[in-house]
């Protein structure tokens, strides 16, 4: 068992976290989370309205009486997204955690402050992380280029990325990316991080709303599994490698090629509904980090984070042991 900044600040009893993840975050998957002691977060913009978003925190509180959080992404869209309902119904859900991603998350600190709610944000350059610090967030989580989703265009993998942000940040830092099993939590701490956070890894469990595919897919996969789309659009984001994602980089690798030459394969909407959903897959782009080589089985949640915390005490202890006295 580990105590320390984070568990104490976050009520949890594991230092783990499982994102945001959309179109993944749902009340089965969070409150597994929760039940097993570590900090799940249902994801606000997998509900298409901020009543749906009211129902599954509802759905997710009658699953556990333990802490869990909501994720709220804050991006540009082509179709507005109606942020301030959604921190409504956040608020008025009595959700005492919110994960923020994306855009700076100042505008809505006052609210989330004045509501009592503790805010972790998510961030891919230590430069942000550090802005989101003095802004007033509670903790950081901070993505190396290993991670699922959006790694920023700096491409700082975390075993340099940790240590350069826990030395600079004094809120607790959150390390992302790059992290499956309790040798990535010993890891973490070992380079000053408070706690782990995990979004493959958590695809491949038995409570993830997931087509028994994807779940299947992410263990046969590889550490090379992965491409890192948008690139040149500067938007980096990491996915599972399939032909979709393949005849992404290969559009993109030719000089005149624009964005809209890939829309309809990047649909995000084609994703969920084709691969996740669906089973296909190669029916769309789908986020996975590159820590499918080192997941090989779809246990429960529960017995996911019971193997992590106990293999990371025995690699502090290999460790430790190997220390001349």
């Amino acid at each position: 068992m580990f105590s320390n900044r984070f568990t104490d600040m976050f009520e949890v009893d594991h230092p783990i976290v499982c994102g945001g993840m959309l179109a993944v975050g749902t009340a089965e998957l969070i409150s597994a989370v929760a039940n097993a002691g570590a900090l799940g977060f249902v994801s606000a913009l997998t509900q298409p309205t901020p009543d749906d978003l009211r129902a599954e925190i509802k759905r997710t509180q009658d699953l556990t009486d333990r802490v869990f959080g909501v994720n709220l992404t804050i991006l540009p869209t082509i179709n507005p997204v109606p942020y301030d309902e959604y921190l409504d119904a956040i608020i008025e859900s009595g959700v005492p955690i919110v994960e923020t991603a994306g855009q700076n998350p100042e505008p809505y600190l006052p609210r989330l402050k004045e509501a009592g709610i503790k805010v972790i944000h998510k961030a891919t350059a230590v430069r942000h992380a550090l802005k989101a610090e003095r802004v007033g967030v509670d903790a950081i989580s901070i993505d190396g280029f290993e991670c699922a989703g959006h790694p920023g265009e700096d491409y700082v993998g975390g075993l340099v990325l940790i240590p350069v942000a826990t030395q600079q940040i004094q809120i607790p830092v959150i390390a992302s990316g790059g992290i499956a099993d309790g040798r990535g939590l010993a890891a973490a701490l070992a380079l000053g991080a408070s706690g782990v956070n995990m979004g493959t890894r958590f695809e491949a469990t038995q409570e993830a709303q997931v087509h028994e595919n994807v779940k299947k897919q992410i263990v046969a996969n590889n550490e090379l599994s992965t491409n890192v789309v948008f690139s040149k659009f500067h938007n980096s984001a990491r996915v599972a490698k399939n032909a979709v994602s393949d005849e992404i980089l290969e559009i993109s690798a030719r000089p005149d090629s624009t964005f809209d030459d890939i829309a309809h394969l990047a649909s995000g909407a084609r994703g969920r509904a084709e691969v996740l959903k669906g089973g296909n897959m190669d029916g769309g782009v789908w986020w996975a980090g590159q820590t499918q080589g080192l997941i090989h089985d779809i246990p429960t949640v529960a017995e996911l984070i019971e193997t992590m915390v106990a293999d990371a005490e025995a690699a502090l202890g290999r460790a430790t042991a190997q220390i001349s006295r």
